[in-house]
């Protein structure tokens, strides 16, 4: 590995978006980066801006949609946001104004066509584009969402720190989609999430331990009051909890351990400073892609 710089300074940003409301979020996130703009790297949770829209089904059933549900649905797309575009424009001034690379997910409107998909924009400190990755396969009912990855698949950034890229979601439970990032030497794992079961508590600290980076769970909290308050599916909205998600946001270390612990249950900028030297210094006996890989008898094929 390249001589690296020895440590990283990280904002992970646990906050609420505002639904359904892509120049509301926009400002938002630019506000808190600004906030955070003490740290290097700045990491917020997946489709930030305009929102998860959680428990919502926009009228799909099997066979059939509902013209109430379509009038969601557009409001939605609505609020997604062009890459580039405007709010790109905005993110990438936030981010040379604070000197830091910035992570950021979205729900990208493609601009020729329809089709909406789950995307982590990473821009540089000198306010540069330098990271489109749509999500690979949206998880479950998301797919009456957003469409399936066409381009972009695991684009990579070299950064001070090592290479970083990002798996949004349920995509790391994809084997061979993590194995594509350990491949590129990813010392920094960005994962947008909205996923705030126990149980991804144990995937994140097994993905550090079996890519020995940092794994940067970066997760979204958000109440039922969140939505709006006039949308057609009142009677979805109104069966949520009062906290649709309740968060978990944490840093985890090559070794599997906390750097940070876990936030649950409010918005928060959580703060690390990353020792990186404890990435190579953790591979010295198992290095998943390098010295421990049988690529004469195991190899991945990735089509990009």
């Amino acid at each position: 590995m390249k001589d690296l710089k020895s440590s990283c300074r990280i904002a992970v940003v646990q906050a609420a978006p505002v639904l359904f409301d892509k120049k509301a979020c926009t400002e938002k996130a630019v506000q808190l980066i600004r906030e955070a703009a003490a740290a290097e790297l700045i990491v917020f949770p997946e489709l930030f801006i305009p929102g998860y829209p959680y428990g919502m089904t926009f009228g799909f059933t099997v066979g059939s949609r509902s013209a109430e549900g379509r009038l969601d649905w557009k409001r939605y797309y609505d609020n997604s946001i062009l890459v580039p575009g405007p709010e790109t424009g905005l993110l990438a001034q936030a981010a040379k104004e604070a000197g830091a690379y910035l992570s950021i997910g979205v729900s990208e409107r493609d601009l020729n066509t329809a089709t909406l998909y789950n995307t982590n924009l990473i821009f540089s400190p000198e306010g540069a584009l330098v990271s489109v990755h749509r999500k690979l396969k949206p998880t479950g009912a998301e797919r009456v969402v957003w469409g399936d990855a066409q381009q972009d698949y695991f684009p990579v950034v070299d950064t001070p720190w090592g290479a970083m890229g990002s798996l949004i979601c349920w995509e790391s439970y994809m084997p061979l989609a993590r194995v594509a990032l350990y491949e590129k030497g990813v010392s920094l794992y960005i994962s947008p999430n909205t996923n705030d079961n126990e149980e991804w508590q144990a995937t994140i600290r097994h993905i550090a331990i079996e890519g020995h980076c940092y794994f940067i769970n970066s997760d979204m909290f958000f109440t039922r009051d969140t939505y709006p308050r006039d949308l057609h599916c009142a009677e979805e909205i109104a069966r949520l909890p009062d906290v649709v998600c309740r968060g978990g946001s944490c840093i985890v270390d090559p070794y599997g351990h906390y750097v940070t612990q876990p936030v649950w249950d409010r918005e928060e900028i959580i703060w690390a400073d990353l020792d990186m030297g404890r990435v190579p210094a953790s591979r010295m006996e198992f290095d998943a892609c390098g010295h421990y890989s049988r690529p004469d008898v195991l190899e991945l094929r990735i089509h990009e």
